[in-house]
């Protein structure tokens, strides 16, 4: 087996047992933590970039450091990034249908990520100006 799949194997076994622990811990009414949600974060956030790209040593996928990768790279973030900010705009309307009122934090969130990207946009332009 290639190097990739194995560590492929090896991450996505760790996620489920931290994900099945993590489900194991509720289900006996403990309260889920941000260690758990951390590391479920990392360990899923490592798989699918193992599973993603490729490796330069088997030659096998696509490169990150190659056009396409970098092309890959450039669409995926643009689009995480309105999905993020959909779904902060949920959490606040969630909030508000919820508790009645808004939550400051979540709200001063909502409103870093709505000016966020048009900042780095007039940095980057700026760099190559």
């Amino acid at each position: 087996m290639k190097t990739l799949k194995i560590n492929a194997m090896l991450i996505g076994i760790a996620a489920l047992i931290a994900i099945g622990y993590s489900i194991f811990k509720i289900s006996n009414g403990k309260e889920m933590g941000f260690n758990e949600v951390g590391t479920i974060g990392v360990l899923l956030m490592m798989f699918f970039s193992t599973i993603t790209w490729g490796d330069k040593i088997d030659q096998d996928g696509i490169l990150q450091e190659e056009e396409l990768g970098q092309r890959i790279t450039e669409k995926s973030s643009k689009i995480s990034y309105f999905l993020l900010l959909f779904f902060i705009v949920v959490a606040v309307a969630a909030d508000k249908l919820i508790n009645g009122t808004i939550n400051a934090f979540l709200l001063g969130l909502l409103g870093l990520a709505m000016i966020i990207l048009p900042i780095v946009e007039y940095v980057v332009a700026k760099k190559y100006q």
